[in-house]
C-alpha cells in the first residue's frame, strides 16, 4: 500500500507562486558585481515602478531584505531628529532597525495597539514621532488602524512606518463577499484606501509573491533620500538578477490570476475554519491564511507531534499568555479541499489520542477566557 504524502501547512507562499528556474526568463548574469549605489541591476526600475503603483505610494526602491531597509531607514530618520513609537506587536525585524537607531541616540518608546491614551502620552514627550507598526499580524488576526495613525502624526510632523510583509499580495482594495481579501493584492494601504506621503511601507515579497526581495515605498522625497543615504546600498550586494526576474514574474502573475488565487485561498481557509468549529476548537477569527489554534500550552507540543505522525506538518511556535504555545496551519492556494479535509480528519484523530482530562480542564478554563482571546485576535 502506498504511503500517503506529507501535507505541509508551514509554507507562507500564500498565492502558490514558487518560480521554478525553468519558468523564469533568462538573465545574462546573476550579479553586476557592483553595489546598487553605483548601478541597479537590470529590470530593477520596472519592478520598483510596478510595486509603487500596486502598494499605493509615489515611489519605491528594492532592497535585499526588509532588515536592510529598516536598518537604513531608521538611521536616516534619526539623523532628521525624529523619534520612534513602536507597536509592541511589531515583527522583530522592524524592531532591530529601531534598536540600532536607538543605540545611536534616537528616542524610542513602545505602545500597545489600541491604548490611545498611552500613545498620546508618549507622543507628547517626543519630537516628530514615527509610529512603527505591522499592517497585519497573523496568528493574532490584528489589522493596524493605519488611518488613525496617519491622522495622529499629521499635527506633529511625524510619519507612519508599516511592515506590510504579511498583507502584500493578500489584502487589497474594496473587499466584499466576492473578494473577501479585497482586490489587487496591494496590501494594507490599498485595503484602508490611504494615499499619504507620511506613510512608508516596507515589505518582503518572499511570502505571497514568492520572491526573496524587499521593497521600501513612500513619497518621492523620502525614497530619493533613502537612495542617497542608504549605507547598505553602498556596502552590501544588491538583489540578484534571479530574484528581480522572479519579482517581475510574480507581479505579472498577480495581475493575471492573483484575484482568482486569493478567492480560492479564502475558500480553503473557510473550509478549515468550518471543520475547526465542528471539533470545538477556536482559531484566528478572520480569513487570513495563517490560522492559529487556541490549545492548552502543555498539549500544543504533543498535538503537533501527533499531527506530524499522521503526515500533517504544522507550525509550533510561541504565543501570548495565558496560552504560550500555539499551533498554526498556514494555507496556500496550492492546497486542495481534499488536503483540508485530510488535515481535519488527522486533527480529530490526534485529539482523540491526547489526554481527555487535560482537554476537559482546558475547555473549562477556555470558556472563561474565550471572549478575551477573541478580542485579541480580531
Amino acid at each position: 500500500m502506498r504511503e500517503a504524502s506529507v501535507l505541509d501547512f508551514t509554507s507562507a507562499l500564500y498565492l502558490g507562486f514558487d518560480h521554478a528556474w525553468r519558468d523564469l526568463p533568462e538573465w545574462t548574469r546573476l550579479t553586476l558585481g557592483k553595489p546598487a549605489a553605483l548601478e541597479d541591476p537590470p529590470l530593477t526600475g520596472d519592478v520598483q515602478s510596478e510595486l509603487a503603483e500596486l502598494i499605493g505610494c509615489r515611489r519605491a526602491v528594492l532592497a535585499p531584505s526588509t532588515l536592510h531597509a529598516f536598518w537604513d531607514l531608521f538611521e536616516m530618520l534619526a539623523r532628521r531628529g525624529m523619534s520612534a513609537l513602536v507597536d509592541k506587536d511589531s515583527y522583530p525585524i522592524s524592531k532591530w532597525g529601531v534598536d540600532r537607531a536607538a543605540a545611536r541616540g534616537m528616542p524610542v518608546h513602545s505602545f500597545k495597539a489600541g491604548d490611545w491614551q498611552n500613545l498620546i502620552c508618549r507622543a507628547q514627550q517626543m519630537h516628530r514621532p514615527v509610529v512603527v507598526t505591522d499592517g497585519y499580524v497573523p496568528g493574532v488576526g490584528k489589522t493596524a488602524p493605519l488611518a488613525r495613525y496617519v491622522d495622529f502624526v499629521k499635527a506633529q510632523g511625524g510619519m507612519v512606518v508599516v511592515d506590510d510583509t504579511q498583507a502584500l499580495g493578500i489584502l487589497g482594495r474594496s473587499p466584499d463577499q466576492g473578494a473577501p481579501y479585497g482586490r489587487g493584492g496591494g496590501g494594507s494601504l490599498r485595503r484602508a484606501g490611504i494615499e499619504d506621503d507620511r506613510v512608508v511601507v516596507i515589505s518582503s515579497l518572499a511570502k505571497a509573491f514568492g520572491a526573496p526581495v524587499a521593497v521600501l515605498a513612500g513619497s518621492e522625497d523620502l525614497v530619493a533620500g533613502f537612495e542617497r543615504e542608504s549605507a547598505t546600498r553602498v556596502h552590501c550586494s544588491p538583489p540578484s538578477q534571479a530574484v528581480i526576474v522572479a519579482a517581475l514574474c510574480a507581479l505579472h502573475m498577480n495581475r493575471s490570476c492573483g484575484d482568482a488565487n486569493r478567492m480560492r485561498l479564502a475558500g480553503l481557509v473557510a473550509l478549515l475554519k468550518q471543520g475547526l468549529r465542528r471539533l470545538d476548537l477556536v482559531g484566528t477569527s478572520d480569513l487570513f491564511p495563517v490560522q492559529t489554534l487556541l490549545v492548552p500550552e502543555n498539549a500544543a507540543e504533543e498535538l503537533h507531534g501527533l499531527l506530524l505522525s499522521r503526515g500533517v506538518k504544522t507550525v509550533l511556535h510561541n504565543g501570548r499568555n495565558p496560552w504560550k504555545a500555539r499551533i498554526s496551519f498556514v494555507i496556500t492556494a496550492r492546497h486542495t479541499p481534499q488536503d483540508i479535509r485530510r488535515a481535519l480528519a488527522s486533527l480529530a484523530n490526534a485529539l482523540r489520542s491526547s489526554s481527555p482530562d487535560l482537554w476537559r480542564e482546558w475547555r473549562q478554563r477556555r470558556d472563561g477566557h474565550e471572549l478575551e482571546f477573541r478580542s485579541r485576535i480580531i
